[in-house]
């Protein structure tokens, strides 16, 4: 059998050399993948707390405006029963509205005042 020859072993070292540059273009590749992934679990991670900041927001903005909501129309109601308060009729109350009633009626029947 033959010595191997120097071509031989210099084709030899260059298969050797791209396998190994083969190997530790496979290893860059996982190691971008993995750094890939952990970007992308803390973008994820990011919108999760994006995401409880907003509804967090929107409960807490959700709760002043029903609470606010409420005391308003408590206010309103309250406002509309002091209107709503019935009082007696001075006697000058009673003859304002005579008059009143009069030219209405006069209004509604075309008669003169």
């Amino acid at each position: 059998m033959a010595a191997p020859s120097s071509t031989d072993a210099a084709i030899e070292a260059a298969i050797g050399r791209v396998l190994s540059a083969e190997r530790s273009a496979n290893d860059d590749v996982e190691h971008a993948m993995r750094e890939a992934d952990a970007i992308v679990e803390e973008a994820r991670a990011t919108a999760r707390a994006i995401t409880e900041r907003t509804e967090r927001r929107l409960r807490d903005l959700r709760v002043a405006f029903e609470s606010r909501a409420e005391h308003e129309v408590g206010a309103i109601d309250a406002q509309a029963l002091a209107e709503d308060a019935v009082r007696d009729l001075t006697p000058e109350d009673l003859a304002r509205l005579e008059r009143a009633v009069a030219v209405l009626s006069g209004e509604l029947t075309g008669e003169a005042r």
